[in-house]
Formats: structure tokens, sequence, C-alpha cells
């Protein structure tokens, strides 16, 4: 059975593996996360900027 994912709690950036954030370097992880959203072009995005997301990748919406 796959690990789930978990997701930092400072920038909401969806970690597939590890426990240390690539994003922002914060080891405050959560595995309960509602909603994914991969941010392609995040100068272009309104939901990026809503989300205050500056670089690309998979984000959660909520966590837990």
């Amino acid at each position: 059975m796959a690990e789930k994912a978990k997701v930092c709690k400072q920038c909401k950036t969806i970690l597939e593996t590890g426990s240390k954030c690539p994003n922002c370097g914060s080891d405050d992880t959560t595995d309960s996360y509602k909603g994914r959203i991969k941010i392609i072009n995040p100068e272009k995005s309104s939901l990026a900027q809503s989300l205050k997301v500056i670089k690309k990748g998979n984000y959660a919406l909520k966590t837990g």
C-alpha cells in the first residue's frame, strides 16, 4: 500500500517523499489535507496569487 503524501503546513507544498519541504525548508508537515492543485505558471494564475504561491508545483488547497 502506498504511503499518503505529506503537506507542508507553512506553504502547502505536497511532499511525495521525505518530510522536509523543498520549497520553504520547513519540517512541519501533516498528512491531513483537502484538494490538490498543480500550479504551472504562478505569474499568470489568479488562483496561485490568491494562495500566495510563487513557485510552480503541487499544492494542497486546505491543510488539516
